[in-house]
This record gives structure tokens, sequence and C-alpha cells, in this order.
């Protein structure tokens, strides 16, 4: 499990709302995980919702205190994914980032009632939430697959910080073109240099290819006997193991005891606590289940795969071209500021780049020259912060 969320409510509060959904979202999941993954899922993020709502009921201070939150599970049917808010999770394969989540916002909303792409609607309610976690004590909860997963797919978990500034065919062609944590790096600086006004995550997993695959693979040894007890364990529950095993050694001792074999007392201890863990497994089992209602008919009804967004976003000699435009631009702008940098060494990243334009590799090139783009934004924004101080939000009057 993968998960990103992006706090509301002001700085320490949305803090507090992120984190707490980053650490319980995870351990809620595999809390709920024998249940199933869809229940799992949505109690996961109900009970994340639940904790992070008292927390604002009990603290006045806190009021306001909400998150977003996207959550990825790679499971061996497919992938999966839980969604509250408008951080977003993209696949890129095979040339396309297929965004896989609803924005929950005012614009989605609206153009989802009026049939039209919410890029017509610019920037109407943008940046409006309708829904999340912690404002209100129950929420509803996108649940989105299993999509298939194929070798070589990726995919990427980003906060609004991200993909208000940086669109989507440039977050594919980088991701495609660079490793994860080069592109997670290059996307996050990206942003930044467009203005980052909203805090910026970006998380990328990658689907190993199938030699990858093929190399990881082992006969034997203790993940085959954990292969076989899973698949015992979904045809069988493991309530119904344990009165089963406590049946037969119990068998086994009586006949140790008829025949004068040493031992049958322990045996017999033995069968008493398996049979009393497999009666203590059912009463718990059974205080689980849950009457047929209309949830469960969701969950076991044909699942609707969804992709709500689909960009091309193959390397193009006019994105490396964009992109040099930035690195120039940029250059231009510390020269005449004065920013301290190694300008010899980004020079020679520059040369690469423009011998790799030279050639008819368009990757490489496009490679080379988000290196030396990076290269030059981490020298920009470390000199940055640095000269960063604080400015009142207020104007002075002239008699002052």
């Amino acid at each position: 499990m993968f998960v990103v969320a992006d706090g509301m409510g002001g700085h320490a509060v949305g803090e507090k709302a992120s984190a707490k959904a980053a650490r319980d979202i995870p351990f809620l999941y595999a809390k709920h995980a024998r249940d199933g993954v869809i229940p799992a899922i949505r109690r996961a993020f109900q009970e994340t919702n639940a904790g992070i709502y008292s927390i604002g009921q009990q603290n006045p201070e806190f009021r306001g205190l909400g998150t977003t939150s996207t959550a990825l599970i790679l499971r061996p049917e497919g992938a999966w994914v839980g969604h509250v808010g408008d951080s977003r999770a993209y696949r890129i394969r095979k040339g396309f980032a297929e965004q896989l989540t609803f924005d929950h916002s005012w614009v989605w909303e609206i153009a989802r009632r009026q049939g039209v792409d919410p890029d017509e609607l610019g920037d109407f309610k943008k940046n409006v939430i309708i829904r999340s976690l912690g404002p209100d004590p129950d929420v509803e909860v996108d649940i989105e697959g299993p999509h298939p997963v194929e070798p070589g797919d990726s995919y990427l978990l980003c906060s609004d910080g991200l993909t208000g500034v940086v669109t989507p065919q440039e977050v594919g062609a980088v991701v495609t073109a660079l490793p994860a944590d080069e592109a997670a790096r290059f996307l996050v600086q990206l942003a930044n240099l467009r203005g980052g006004p909203d805090n910026i995550t970006v998380l990328i997993v990658n689907v190993p290819d199938g030699t990858a695959r093929a190399a990881g693979k082992r006969s034997g040894g203790p993940g085959a006997l954990a292969k076989l007890w899973g698949a015992w364990s979904r045809l069988v529950p493991w309530p119904f193991t344990a009165l089963g095993a406590g049946c037969a050694v119990a068998l086994l001792s009586l006949v140790m005891k008829l025949n004068t074999i040493p031992g049958a007392p322990l045996f017999f201890a033995l069968a008493a606590v398996l049979i009393l863990a497999g009666l203590l497994g059912l009463l718990l089992h059974m205080q689980k289940e849950e009457l047929p209602g209309v949830e469960a008919a969701a969950d076991s009804a044909p699942r609707e795969l969804k992709v709500y967004k689909k960009h091309e976003c193959s390397v193009t000699p006019e994105l490396v071209e964009k992109f040099s435009q930035i690195e120039s631009t940029l250059l231009e702008g510390m020269r005449a500021q004065g920013v301290p940098a190694e300008y010899e060494a980004h020079n020679r990243l520059v040369i690469d780049a423009d011998a790799a334009v030279a050639r008819p590799d368009v990757s490489a090139a496009f490679r080379a020259r988000c290196a030396s783009l990076v290269y030059l934004a981490e020298a920009f924004h470390k000199a940055r912060h640095k000269q960063e101080s604080f400015r009142p939000s207020w104007t002075p009057s002239p008699t002052q």
C-alpha cells in the first residue's frame, strides 16, 4: 500500500491531519484485510475519518481539520485505489497518463453534471474541495479497481500542488523517461519553478518488467508454504481449520492413551487449545458478519474500471525544447540576481544535453535536458531558501 495525504485547515492543523491519515490508513487496512479488499479499504478510510473528526471536535483550535488522501494497493488480482479529495492517482502505460481518480472538487462536480471536460470550466471554484477526511463524521470513499497490472506500468500519486502547475503530459513523460527517484525529484523542482503555490508531494511506484519478475521467482522454501497457506485460507476460514486440527489431535491423543504411548496428555492439552481457539474465532467471525444489504450487494457486483482522463505523454522534441527554454530563462535570471551556483558543472551538463539533442535519440536528449535543468533548479531553490525572510502581509500606511 502507498498513501498520499494533503492536509487542510492551516499549516499546523493540516500537517496533523495528513500525518494521521498517512499513518492510520495502512494500519487499518491491514487490520481489516481478512474481510476482503473493498471492506478493508472502506473501513480504513472511514475509521481514519472518524479519528480526525474526533480531534477536530475535541480541540476548538483544530476546527477545520481535514485532509485529502489517495491510496494505491497492489495485489495479485490488480491495482486498487481508495480515494477522498483532490489528490490524484495516475497510471502511466505505453505513452499514456491515465487518471484513475475523480477530483472531489466543485469544478469536477459541476463538469460531471453538465457532461463537459473540467478543463473547459477554467479556474471556476478549482480549489474548492467538496469531500475530504475530517470535517464531517461520515465520509463516502471512492474505491476503484482492480485495474490489471502489466510489467512496466508506473503509478504516480500526488497532491494538487503538482497537478496545479505541471501538466499530465509532462508528468507522464518524466515518469516514463527517468528512474522513479529522479522523476519525483524533477517534478517537485519543476512545480517549484512554476511558483510552488501549494505543498507538493509525489510518490512513484514502478512495476518490474518480466525479466525482473522472473529473476525474483524461487521454488520451495517458506515462500511456497506461505502461498499454500494463503490458498487454503481463502477456501477454508481459519477457525474451521483450527477446529479440524483440534479434533484430529484429540483423536491422536486418545489413540496414544489407549496404546499407553507417552505424551498423550500433552497432545490432549494441545487439542483443547486448538478447539478453544477455533470456537473463539467462530464467535468473532459471526460478530463481524454483516446482514446482506446495499453495501454487501455493491461490493459483490461487477465493478466498472474507470479511467477519468487519458493524456498522451510521449517524449517529443517539442517537450525537450520546452524544458530547454525553461532552463535558459532560469539561468538568465540566476545570473542577473547573482545567485551562487556551480555554473561550470552546469555548463558541462548543458554540453551533454546539446550533444544528445544532436543525436536522433529523443529519450536520451530528454533525460540529459532534465538532468541539467534539475541541477540548476536545485541550486536556485537552495539559494532562495537562504535568502527568504519574514515579510508582513500588510502594507504600512504612508504616515508610518
